[in-house]
């Protein structure tokens, strides 16, 4: 029994050493466009659209377990294994779409801690230009490991969504039949918010930052078994933070016809539906996701251009070492906030454009993974199995046609009009 108790806390002691990459990565896709997509899915169509967060789950668990592999294994990140075997055309392609996307995605974090504050009656010009200098200093003058605690009291702080939506006392007799019995309907602005969901929930950068933070961290192969559990974490944490958004807003905003644009619309119709405490911890937790992602997103975008470009790169890196790293850390936060300070700026279209162009973009990136975790000169014996395999592609022939109904649906509609 004391072998077992033993070989148990040493297990945990592990785990608890390993943990951070899939969390934090997890976490992060719940971002302040990714709350605004999730927002407005709840108050457009209700419970309706629970039912895609079961396969977002599935192919979330398996994706980041087959970057936390790759990266183990191999010691490279995604980018850097992209351009060794796909070449540099097929990088530039995916990388310009990346930027265009990081960049409206990181003006759009922002928009989240204006947004938030203003619920608190702080101007947006105060609260963005004081964000981005936190940012800046806890990426240029910390370390990984200190960023990497702070990363994780954020996720902690995004469950924060749970208390919103039981305070938004909800049907669940509705959710559940919602789930089990879905209306799924065919039309453009529909299949557009599914396709928006999936490209919150699995966003591209994310593979390339997941992939460079098990990395960074060290992490050896004697460690997968561990990290495994790390990814279901961060995994079960993202979707479940991304139902109770949409179950808060379903159960107030859509019951009461109420349309909305972005997450502080959510956040400041709540307050007579559902109490100026569920409204202040729905803002709350919008500036915590911001904050978290307009950090995590500038870092994940400076890392894969760097990988791409063979420059140093990292957290631990001193500014003399890796300036490179940190003058694109910079600049991406600078035209971010450039943007949001910019009176008039189209954020709602900033925002739902970058979800719409990273869920163009994730089957192209899927794919590039799929050939290279399935080829044993990179992954040796720790090749996808079946299973695997199965889901990924299966994932990526969905991904096409949705995006290509959405791509040409208008078109279609015009022509037999």
């Amino acid at each position: 029994m004391n072998a077992k108790r033993k070989t148990w806390i040493a297990n945990l002691l592990i785990f608890l050493s390993v943990l951070g990459p899939g969390i934090i990565t997890g976490s992060v896709d719940n971002d302040a466009g990714g709350i605004t997509t999730y927002s407005v899915a709840g108050a457009t169509y209700g419970y309706n659209l629970l039912w895609s967060l079961i396969p977002c789950f599935v192919v979330l668990l398996v994706v980041q377990e087959m970057n936390a592999r790759m990266g183990i294994v191999t010691g490279k990140g995604l980018a850097d294994l992209i351009r060794e075997n796909f070449g540099v055309r097929i990088t530039f392609f995916i990388f310009v779409g990346l930027i265009i996307a990081d960049i409206g995605n990181t003006a759009t974090e922002f928009a989240g801690v204006a947004g938030s504050m203003q619920v608190f009656g702080v101007s947006k010009y105060i609260s963005v230009p004081l964000a981005a200098v936190a940012v800046w200093i806890l990426v240029v003058k910390g370390t990984y490991k200190t960023t990497e605690k702070l990363f994780l009291v954020f996720s902690l702080f995004l469950l924060s969504y749970i208390a919103s939506a039981f305070l938004a006392k909800p049907d669940w007799s509705e959710i559940g039949s919602a789930i089990i019995h879905p209306t799924i309907e065919t039309n453009f602005e529909y299949i557009g918010t599914v396709i928006g969901i999936v490209g919150t929930t699995i966003a591209p950068w994310m593979q390339f930052y997941m992939q460079s933070a098990v990395i960074e961290k060290g992490l050896k192969v004697e460690d997968f078994k561990y990290e495994i559990w790390d990814v279901v974490v961060g995994s079960i944490i993202t979707v479940v933070v991304a139902f109770f958004i949409i179950v808060a807003c379903g159960a107030t905003l859509n019951k009461n016809g109420i349309k909305i644009e972005e997450a502080k619309d959510a956040a400041l119709a709540l307050k007579p539906l559902a109490g100026a405490f569920a409204s202040q911890i729905f803002a709350f937790g919008l500036f915590i996701a911001s904050i978290f992602s307009a950090t995590i997103l500038p870092l994940a975008t400076a890392f894969y251009i760097c990988e791409a470009f063979g420059f140093e790169a990292g957290i631990d890196k001193k500014l003399k070492e890796a300036p490179e790293f940190f003058t694109l850390f910079t600049i991406i936060i600078v035209v971010g906030i450039a943007i949001i300070l910019i009176p008039g700026a189209p954020l709602i279209e900033i925002t739902l454009g970058s979800q719409v162009i990273n869920g163009i973009l994730l089957p192209v990136v899927l794919i590039c993974m799929m050939l290279m975790v399935n080829n044993k000169e990179i992954m040796g014996e720790y090749v996808n199995n079946k299973i695997k395999n199965a889901i990924g592609w299966g994932t990526i022939i969905v991904l096409i046609a949705l995006t290509a109904i959405l791509t040409f649906e208008p078109l279609i509609t015009m022509l037999t009009s």
